[in-house]
């Protein structure tokens, strides 16, 4: 009796005729749920912010983004990359760090400022999907020189998403609610926007980690473990001074890009697209 459900294929590739239907290996479905239980993570979000418990809807979308990091390295890790886990995952981030974060500053805020603010919130969202849809096509340019994986163009949706949300952070701190912290969260919103299509180089991180000196694995782990427990002890200062931190290290990362641009020219013209 055949199967009431189509064959899933990760790769896309048409179901053949006539056959018996092969096996996915669970390494391959594996990163898939991790990237379905994000979605869960930042569309609960949506709804912890409806309900005015706007300190369990940031969890909920900082758990998203933790798990967003890992989805990608476990598909690497257990070799199951694939076509649709790769749409899968795109879909996913631009629900969870374009819509969510923006609904929730809207609930939170920006409605305050009548339909400027669910404007600057369509934007910010419109970004994120421009933001994603860039990364998609570059990420097949041939001309991208060898550094290139080390920076993002623009800073990529889950660091906007977390720092977008600054404004929140800033006032379950202690800072005060006052009139002025609408329009201001407004313009924010539309600058985080702007750094996410734009063509900023924000240093990735990929590389970090890879290799680990062997004396410094141990200060690795007590450093990791001392940022966690600073996260859920202090998660609001921890993600505000995180934010801040990154925010003022693009100008570096610029620079830095810059730096291997030029060396790269120096050294190796003729690999440069003909005008």
């Amino acid at each position: 009796m055949e199967t009431p459900f189509p064959p899933f294929d990760p790769e896309g590739r048409p179901r053949p005729r006539f056959g018996r239907l092969g096996r996915v290996p669970l390494r391959v479905l594996l990163p898939n749920l991790v990237t379905l239980l994000a979605l869960c993570s930042g569309l609960t979000a949506v709804r912890l912010a409806i309900e005015e418990r706007i300190e369990l809807a940031l969890a909920a979308i900082v758990f998203a983004a933790l798990l967003d990091g890992i989805d990608g390295r476990l598909a690497r890790a257990l070799k199951g990359t694939s076509r649709f886990g790769a749409e899968l995952d795109s879909l996913a981030d631009f629900v969870n760090f374009g819509c969510v974060p923006a609904l929730m500053l809207y609930f939170w805020g920006l409605k305050e400022t009548g339909s400027v603010g669910w404007i600057a919130a369509l934007a910010y969202a419109i970004c994120a999907a421009l933001r994603l849809a860039r990364f998609n096509v570059m990420l097949d340019d041939p001309h991208k020189p060898p550094f290139a994986g080390d920076f993002f163009t623009g800073i990529p949706a889950p660091a906007g998403a977390i720092t977008v949300l600054l404004p929140i952070y800033l006032e379950l701190i202690g800072v005060p609610h006052g009139g002025v912290s609408a329009p201001i969260a407004l313009l924010y919103c539309l600058a985080i926007g702007f750094l996410m299509i734009s063509t900023v180089p924000a240093w990735s991180g990929k590389t970090l980690g890879r290799r680990v000196r062997r004396d410094m694995v141990l200060p690795l782990f007590v450093a990791v473990a001392i940022f966690f427990a600073l996260l859920a002890s202090y998660p609001w200062i921890v993600l505000s001074v995180c934010s801040i931190i990154y925010l003022a290290l693009l100008p570096v990362s610029t620079l830095r890009y810059r730096r291997q641009m030029a060396a790269w020219r120096a050294a190796r013209p003729e690999d440069l697209p003909a005008a």
